[in-house]
C-alpha cells in the first residue's frame, strides 16, 4: 500500500517532478528510479514541485542528496518548489536550504533555470 505518486511534465524546457504523499523508505525508490531514469537521459534541470507532498523521511531526503552531485556536475541543479511549512521545516531543520534552491513557487524556479542560460 503506497500513498506515493511521482510524475513529470515538461515546463519551459525544464524537467517538473510533481511529488504526491508520503515519501520514506518504501517509496523512496520509486523517486530514486526517476532521477535515475532522467540523468540516464542526460536531463540535468529538473525542478521537484512539493505542493502535494505531506511527509518526507530522512531516506526520502537521502534521494535527494544522492543525486545532486551528478547532477550538478553535468552544469545542472534540483531546485525544489511549493513546499508545505511542514515539509520545508524538516529540510530547513538538516541544513538543506543551504544546499539546495528552494523556491516558493515553480515558476519561479524555472525562471531561474531560464536566467542562467
Amino acid at each position: 500500500m503506497s500513498n506515493f505518486k511521482v510524475a513529470i511534465r515538461e515546463n519551459q524546457k525544464i524537467q517538473v517532478v510533481d511529488l504526491k504523499g508520503y515519501l520514506d523508505a518504501h517509496t523512496a525508490p520509486e523517486l530514486e528510479k526517476l532521477f535515475q531514469t532522467l540523468i540516464d537521459k542526460k536531463v540535468f534541470n529538473i525542478v521537484v514541485n512539493c505542493k502535494d507532498l505531506n511527509y518526507i523521511s530522512s531516506a526520502g531526503l537521502g534521494v535527494f542528496m544522492a543525486y545532486i552531485e551528478d547532477v550538478r556536475k553535468n552544469n545542472g541543479d534540483i531546485k525544489l518548489s511549493n513546499m508545505s511549512s511542514k515539509i520545508y521545516n524538516v529540510f530547513d531543520l538538516l541544513g538543506f536550504p543551504l544546499l539546495y534552491d528552494i523556491t516558493s513557487d515553480e515558476a519561479e524556479a524555472i525562471q531561474k533555470f531560464c536566467s542562467i542560460k
